[in-house]
């Protein structure tokens, strides 16, 4: 049966190898080639036709069909990962990358969805793959027993916070506004309250609140918030909420940091780019996918410690 299974055909093109090439090169049949590859037990197969096979899968480079180990074994060497609905900024990303190299060194791949769970298609779908883990990080961010292992991301953003509005205290910076989405978000709202406790614990004055859309932060909110306190800086959450303040400032007039300084959070591309450009928070966060992957296989943290977030410092803060 896992023969039949293993037997598929490679894409045009990819020169993937298939379990018939094996078969072929070590001169035994495709029935060998699975009981030797899946190591089968109560098989009397000599140990030298063994090798041969193994070591023809191996100069050809042959890779067992995810799929066909699913079957064969119950649960695939896939692991999913959930991100409906986080910011897709550089975290995210690199994050995803340290999760796909760890992944990868272990013999297995990463499938990341950025669906609703609740929607019965994706239900089939992992049905359908019958993931080793799934690792959610939205429902992590929502929970407040979070046990499930995600790397210390979560856990970390305490600090990441705190390097923010350590920056913003150091250059004069006594009384901050926090720029923060206008939609309801887990996550945003679990670092705007780091982002707070930051500011209690350097003895800097409660941060009043800045709502910023997908368009924007809005000339008369920022008018209120400047008029209401003598407010110097902008701690935004993510990237994009900082170049958000920053559009509405161009509107009225003000430019950073001259008239208020801006700092994002999480080190996108784009924030480089811009004019000002933007000052922001760095975040080892392959390091955080990395440890993630292991959390999730079963195997020690190993060596890959996450670095310290540190500020990228550039021109508007």
């Amino acid at each position: 049966m896992g023969e039949e299974f293993e037997e598929v055909p490679s894409m045009p093109g990819t020169g993937r190898a298939t379990m018939r090439d094996v078969a072929q090169a070590s001169g035994v049949s495709r029935t060998t080639v699975s009981f030797v590859l899946n190591d089968t037990a109560d098989q009397t197969i000599p140990e030298t036709t063994r090798e041969r096979v193994r070591r023809a899968a191996e100069d050809l480079g042959y890779v067992p069909h995810s799929i066909a180990r699913a079957l064969r074994e119950g649960a695939s060497r896939i692991v999913v990962l959930e991100a409906g609905g986080l910011p897709r900024g550089h975290s995210l990303e690199s994050f995803i990358d340290g999760l796909d190299e760890e992944l990868s060194a272990a013999g297995h791949g990463l499938l990341v969805s950025y669906g609703d769970r609740s929607r019965a298609s994706t239900r089939t779908v992992l049905d359908a793959v019958s993931p080793r883990a799934v690792i959610d990080l939205p429902a992590l961010y929502s929970r407040p027993d979070r046990d499930v292992a995600d790397g210390g991301w979560i856990d970390g953003l305490a600090a990441h916070a705190m390097t923010q509005v350590s920056y913003l205290r150091s250059r004069g910076h006594l009384v901050i506004a926090t720029a923060v989405p206008t939609r309801p978000d887990p996550i945003m709202a679990l670092l705007d309250g780091h982002v707070r406790a930051a500011a209690r614990e350097l003895g800097m004055p409660e941060p009043r609140s800045l709502p910023v859309d997908e368009t924007g932060a809005t000339a008369p909110d920022l008018r209120a918030v400047t008029r209401d306190a003598p407010i110097s800086a902008v701690a935004a959450l993510t990237d994009d909420l900082a170049l958000g303040v920053l559009a509405a400032m161009a509107d009225l007039g003000l430019t950073a940091p001259r008239d208020l300084a801006v700092i994002g959070f999480d080190d996108t591309r784009h924030g480089s780019l811009w004019r000002p450009a933007l000052t922001t928070v760095h975040i080892d966060a392959r390091a955080y996918g990395r440890r993630t992957a292991r959390a999730a296989l079963g195997l020690p943290a190993g060596d890959s410690m996450p670095a310290p977030a540190r500020v990228i410092q550039r021109a508007s803060a």
